[in-house]
């Protein structure tokens, strides 16, 4: 697994761990007081959860970034080369037109 799916599978571990909890606490035959209490010390993980969730995502943006700048520079670079080549071969290409052209009498070329 990628380093990007790692932290997209990490931070939706979480969440439907949080979930998971919420709902069985729900639906679990207890009384309101336990269920209560246990809610409660829920909400209290709640916090903590979220902000490990939000360390995962900006640790995940911060790689995507960096992703993007390298895959934006090496784009860059191909474009530059490919721009140089056709420019080379455009110069070489109006030199042997030039070298072929008939030269009339007065020195410029018939068309």
């Amino acid at each position: 697994m990628s380093e990007k799916q790692s932290g997209g599978f990490v931070g939706g571990v979480l969440l439907g761990a949080a979930i998971g909890a919420v709902a069985g606490l729900l639906v679990a035959p207890r009384t309101g007081r336990e269920t209560r209490r246990i809610l409660k010390k829920s909400a209290d993980a709640l916090p903590e959860l979220v902000e490990d969730l939000a360390t995962s995502v900006n640790l995940q943006a911060d790689r995507l970034s960096e992703t993007a700048l390298v895959n934006w520079d090496h784009t860059l670079t191909r474009l530059r080369a490919a721009i140089a080549a056709g420019q080379e071969a455009s110069r070489q290409e109006y030199e042997q037109l030039r070298q072929s052209a008939p030269v009339a009498s007065n020195g410029s070329t018939q068309e």
